[in-house]
């Protein structure tokens, strides 16, 4: 069969669009391949500039210390806060660190201890709503249990005054009323 004329237009629009992608995803995927061996660089050889340090701005405390002493060996030794901090020895900043997390710890170990609390008080009051329920269902049980057993010695009276009404004489008359 033979596509409508619009139809085949659209087709080989297509086609074209389909090619045109498949050409340029080859093109980029081996493109910077292909464009290294030609140049002949591998790698490309940057040269970084040299870094200034601006001790006025308080930028430098968000840089790790490692980092700040050896590649600024001169920055912060004006500031006093600087310096006091640089003067602590390792165990002193050690026992900072751990009374620090001691602090986090505790937080967190009362934060915890409301949250048991919380869950205490709410399962005491389902533990009680649930004893409600339990003693409501056990009084419907017994008034249900009750009523069977009525019940049931009824239907053994009723049955009892039948039996005696048909031995004196007495017939269903049932009337189908229409």
């Amino acid at each position: 069969m033979a596509y409508p004329p619009d139809q085949g237009l659209y087709t080989g629009v297509l086609r074209l669009v389909l090619v045109l992608v498949g050409v340029s995803l080859v093109g980029f995927t081996i493109g910077p391949s292909m464009l290294r061996r030609l140049t002949g660089n591998s790698t490309a050889q940057v040269s970084c500039p040299s870094c200034v340090c601006d001790c006025s701005s308080e930028d430098f405390l968000s840089i790790p210390l490692g980092i700040l002493n050896s590649s600024f060996p001169d920055c912060g030794k004006s500031d006093p806060d600087m310096n006091e901090e640089m003067g602590k020895d390792f165990v002193a900043l050690l026992s900072e660190e751990l009374s620090l997390q001691k602090a986090v710890a505790n937080d967190s170990m009362q934060h915890t201890k409301a949250l048991i609390s919380d869950a205490r008080k709410a399962f005491s009051h389902y533990q009680k709503e649930a004893e409600k329920c339990s003693t409501v269902v056990e009084t419907c049980e017994e008034g249900r249990e009750k009523a069977e057993r009525e019940l049931a010695e009824e239907l053994k009276l009723s049955a009892l005054w039948e039996k005696r009404a048909h031995e004196l004489g007495w017939k269903v008359n049932r009337r189908i009323y229409s």
